[in-house]
């Protein structure tokens, strides 16, 4: 029983590294350089970098009435 299962993890493991040998592979520094130029594609857009404007957060502290300080 044991022996039966030990195969079968072993057929799928020759299984998945076809699988994966099979696969194109792109090289570390186009895959970063795709990376940057995608970041930075659209950087004046993204409130992370930019900034969210005070009027337009949903976030920001809600304002207290004067008259119940």
């Amino acid at each position: 029983f044991p022996y039966s299962i030990k195969k079968i993890s072993e057929g799928r493991m020759v299984q998945q590294l076809w699988l994966e040998a099979g696969l194109n592979q792109a090289k570390v520094s186009q895959a970063a350089a795709d990376m940057k130029q995608f970041c930075q594609q659209d950087a004046q857009h993204d409130p992370l970098l930019t900034g969210v404007s005070s009027s337009t957060n949903p976030f920001r502290p809600q304002k207290v009435c004067s008259f119940l300080q």
